[in-house]
């Protein structure tokens, strides 16, 4: 890439290729057949997955798993799944965790795959999730805003 020399280049790739990899051990699915984006809200924000071939009943199946999961242990204060695939605790975790009671994690199912809604009023746990969300569009770069959308979906 522009602007990149073919040493960071190859750093960048390494760097990547280690998170497919821890991502595909803490989700329980092959990163290169879902999609992952992030969603900004103004009032949370959202988690979405899904599976590339629509046809993959398997695939689309342990993303739902993995989804449930995840509203159920976000809503517990527990993220150890993030730390898992990013091998660090993602920023806005420590806020999201200390205001747990102020955020609303719901499982949405989709079509070939789901989404976590992440739902506040609260404008400490609102910054947290908008950072937490932040980070992921940037780790798994996904082309998505960096500005909340109107809404979580």
């Amino acid at each position: 890439p522009p602007g990149m020399s073919h040493e960071e280049h190859m750093k960048q790739m390494a760097k990547d290729e280690a998170l497919k990899q821890r991502g595909a051990e803490a989700m329980g699915f092959d990163q290169d057949a879902t999609e992952h984006h992030f969603r900004l809200a103004v009032d949370g924000g959202a988690i979405v997955v899904t599976t590339r071939n629509a046809a993959d009943a398997a695939t689309t199946m342990q993303v739902r798993t993995h989804l449930r999961g995840i509203a159920d242990a976000f809503a517990q204060g527990d993220f150890a799944k993030p730390f898992a695939t990013h091998g660090e605790v993602p920023p806005g975790v420590k806020a999201m965790t200390e205001r747990r009671s102020s955020i609303r994690y719901r499982y949405e199912e989709r079509p070939a795959g789901g989404a976590v809604l992440l739902v506040t009023d609260d404008p400490q746990a609102l910054a947290a999730i908008h950072e937490f969300l932040r980070y992921q569009i940037t780790e798994h770069k996904t082309g998505d805003p960096l500005v909340p959308h109107p809404a979580a979906s």
